[in-house]
């Protein structure tokens, strides 16, 4: 239990611990990724999969610093400390993660564990982290993929800074291979892309018709727009298994590709309410784990975490 004193400061009552819980979904790569024409920043369109992080924390007041596990999540321990910190707890605490996706895949990992982690040391506190709040905190840990907020939405990583909610996406399924090695995600935001003038007028159109996409439930056009984007990505971090995934998605009538485009994740897209979906979704498998050695399926997320 917490009290708050006239200035909003938060203190723990008598020797009590207080726990809370949180979670994040990820996302599959990205459905597109570029910049924009007229400021030139950095943005991408997220994919919420039904794959994320969970986080549970428990104020200790007896301890200065937060321990966590697993013990390598430096930057989740630095957030929870981060908040203690500026909430005016006087005590410490215990951060336990779990997650479903791999890291450095391009899946978000990073960015569904600190968000999952806002969200446990906010409820622990008795406190609400919206989407906001959370943005607030991360902005000085790194970059992040914008699954604070629910749903598909437009998004500038580098300024950690929501452009546009754009809606839920229709049920997809994502036949999903990745190229091994992993990939620093914060290192490769940091490069300099130097898009040309006609590719950051080319990303503003995607982005144009993926957001009436995504409204109005045409998936065949979120396929086209993704599969263009990874196309259109291949010059800065070319994916070896590229070409042959267009070609897999051609030969089944799959919606089109997605990829991690700071990663080294690929998939194909089917839309569950396709009539041949059984069929598509079993064949993808097949021959995507003859191609890549193995083949996971992910699902678009319909609900967000919290």
């Amino acid at each position: 239990m917490t009290t708050a004193d006239s200035a909003g400061v938060i203190t723990p009552q008598a020797d009590a611990s207080m726990t809370g819980t949180g979670s994040a979904p990820g996302t599959f790569g990205e459905l597109l990724q570029g910049a924009t024409a007229h400021e030139a920043l950095d943005f991408l369109v997220t994919f919420p999969i039904d794959r994320g992080a969970t986080a549970a924390f428990t104020t200790d007041p007896g301890r200065t610093d937060v321990s966590v596990f697993p013990p390598h999540k430096h930057r989740a321990r630095g957030l929870a400390e981060l908040m203690l910190r500026e909430y005016g707890f006087a005590g410490g605490g215990h951060l336990h993660l779990r997650g479903e996706l791999p890291e450095g895949k391009g899946l978000a990992s990073s960015s569904a564990d600190l968000t999952a982690t806002a969200r446990a040391v906010a409820d622990a506190l008795g406190l609400q982290a919206g989407p906001e709040t959370v943005e607030h905190f991360l902005r000085r840990i790194e970059p992040t993929d914008g699954v604070m907020y629910p749903g598909t939405v437009s998004y500038y990583h580098r300024e950690v800074r929501l452009k546009e909610s754009i809606g839920t996406l229709p049920p997809l399924t994502v036949v999903g291979v990745e190229e091994g090695g992993v990939v620093d995600t914060i290192e490769f935001n940091r490069q300099s892309k130097n898009f040309s003038r006609a590719e950051r007028l080319e990303y503003e159109d995607l982005l144009a018709r993926i957001t009436h996409a995504v409204r109005g439930g045409d998936l065949e056009v979120v396929g086209e727009v993704a599969t263009r984007s990874a196309v259109m990505n291949e010059r800065l971090r070319p994916k070896r298994l590229l070409p042959q995934m267009i070609a897999l998605s051609r030969d089944i009538d799959a919606l089109g590709v997605a990829i991690a485009h700071s990663g080294t994740a690929l998939g194909l897209l089917i839309d569950q309410s396709d009539p041949e979906y059984t069929r598509k979704a079993a064949e993808a498998r097949a021959r995507a784990t003859r191609l890549a050695g193995a083949a996971t399926l992910y699902h678009s997320c319909r609900r967000p975490a919290s």
